[in-house]
Formats: structure tokens, sequence, C-alpha cells
């Protein structure tokens, strides 16, 4: 017998439930390449699951590539190349990099494409309608302050 763990209920949730939100993901003016959707989802465990898909990551053309990607949810929800109307990194109380409510792993691009889930307590579903999803040329070095140092801003999405 099986047992149940909240891995069993995310799979579950990813599979057969819609999400609570989402945001397209689309490339700026220097990576106009760049397509996807993060999909968010309450949970019974008081957290966020999260699931992304990108397409047409910068290393898409480099047979066996892989590269890292910083990821965070931003405080505003305004997606025009270069991003920067996006504001600092979202946090819902003072905090620093990496501890930001919208600090997020790494984003690992293969090839130009990833796909990732991961479990958030930091932030829900209410809190982050109308703010942005970017992902940064370079990955977050999880250290420099105020935002990780991961570069130009190359994808956004407003969160609805």
């Amino acid at each position: 017998m099986r047992d149940i763990t909240p891995a069993t209920n995310f799979i579950h949730t990813l599979m057969q439930s819609p999400p609570d939100a989402s945001a397209w993901i689309a490339g700026g003016n220097n990576f106009p390449s760049i397509s996807g959707l993060a999909r968010f989802y309450a949970t019974e465990y008081e957290g966020t699951l999260v699931e992304v898909e990108v397409f047409g990551l910068p290393n898409v053309a480099a047979p066996g590539s892989s590269n890292f990607y910083g990821m965070h949810i931003h405080e505003n929800g305004v997606c025009v190349s270069p991003f920067t109307s996006a504001g600092a990194h979202y946090s819902r109380t003072p905090a620093k990099h990496p501890n930001h409510s919208g600090d997020m792993p790494p984003l690992l691009g293969n090839q130009g494409y990833a796909w990732m889930a991961f479990y958030d307590k930091r932030f829900t579903i209410p809190e982050i309608i109308g703010k942005s999803l970017i992902i940064h040329r370079m990955p977050d070095n999880f250290t420099t302050q105020p935002a990780g140092d991961s570069g130009e801003r190359i994808a956004c999405g407003v969160i609805k």
C-alpha cells in the first residue's frame, strides 16, 4: 500500500485541478522567443504549489546546453520590456534577499526548455494576484543585495 504524502497530493493537483492563478510568460525585446506559463495552486498545507514551463530560453540553439536562470515574483504587475516597471522582489514583510516572499528556486533550462514544480509557504494566491513573475538572464547567487545579482530581466508574466 502506498502512503499518502504531500507529494502524492501535489501530483494529483497538477494532473487534475485547474490553477488558482496563472501568468503567461513572454520574452522582452532582447529575447522575444521566450514563452511559457506559470501556474499557482492553493494547497491544503497552507502554502502554494507552483508549476512553471518555459520555451525559447537563450540556450535553445546550443545542443546539450543547460543554464540556470533567476526567477522571482516582483511587486508590480507591469510587463513592458525591459521589465523594470515590475519593481523589486515582492516581500510581504521587510527581508533581505533571498528571504523575500517572492524569491524562488532557480529555473534550470536545458537547450532552451525548462519545467519545474515546487511548494512554497512564503506567499498565498491572493497576495500575488496582480504581481509579476520575472525570469532573469543569470542565476541568482542568493547573497548579493538587494536581489541576487541575477542580471537582465528577460521575460515577464502578470499573475492573474
